[in-house]
């Protein structure tokens, strides 16, 4: 039973690389199980744990907490300060990035208007759909059917979109302006 955390490490591994979970048989060659009952008491302390599931043809499936990872609480980006050695709190990305799964849309970002604010190309962009943002808000928007990533703002008493970089210019829409979405979260994958 404490190796379960390893278990279960060779686990979410084999599924990033294949993107389904392995059979029995191959969860005992994979984590050096030679009994398939040894494997079939794991799976279901597992199981039990929430970390897998079956689906209704048997087949195992990530659970709720599969995704989860550990949390540190926090580090200082300034000047070091004395390691905690405070146990790690459990996050699942999705909780802390996505609020209203069935209104949100992952968007690559291109281009480089908003390094101002943090967002380089590239980043991925969370972004929750709906049709109303408030000033300051960093907006998907839509203006003369294209897509733009901006900053909502008003001059004079109509809306505009500004950049957060000084190389673009502040959009005016002569027309009319639609609010896709209002970014929630980002994320990017260093190389």
């Amino acid at each position: 039973m404490s190796n379960d955390g390893q278990y279960l490490a060779k686990l979410q591994d084999y599924y990033t690389r294949h993107r389904v979970l392995p059979s029995y048989s191959t969860i005992g060659k994979l984590i050096g199980l030679a009994s398939k009952a040894s494997v079939a008491d794991m799976v279901l302390r597992l199981k039990a744990e929430g970390f897998l599931e079956s689906t209704p043809g048997k087949r195992l499936k990530p659970g709720r907490r599969f995704f989860e990872r550990p949390f540190a609480e926090s580090v200082r980006a300034g000047l070091p300060s004395p390691a905690a050695d405070l146990g790690p709190d459990i996050l699942t990305i999705d909780d802390y990035l996505v609020p209203h799964p069935s209104k949100t849309v992952l968007i690559k970002v291109k281009g480089d208007s908003m390094i101002g604010a943090g967002i380089q190309p590239d980043d991925v962009v969370v972004v929750e759909k709906r049709t109303s943002a408030n000033v300051g808000d960093i907006v998907v928007a839509i203006v003369d059917n294209e897509f733009t990533l901006k900053r909502l703002d008003r001059e004079r008493g109509r809306v505009v979109l500004k950049p957060e970089n000084k190389s673009y210019p502040v959009i005016r829409p002569k027309g009319e302006l639609e609010i896709f979405g209002v970014v929630v979260g980002q994320f990017r994958k260093y190389r």
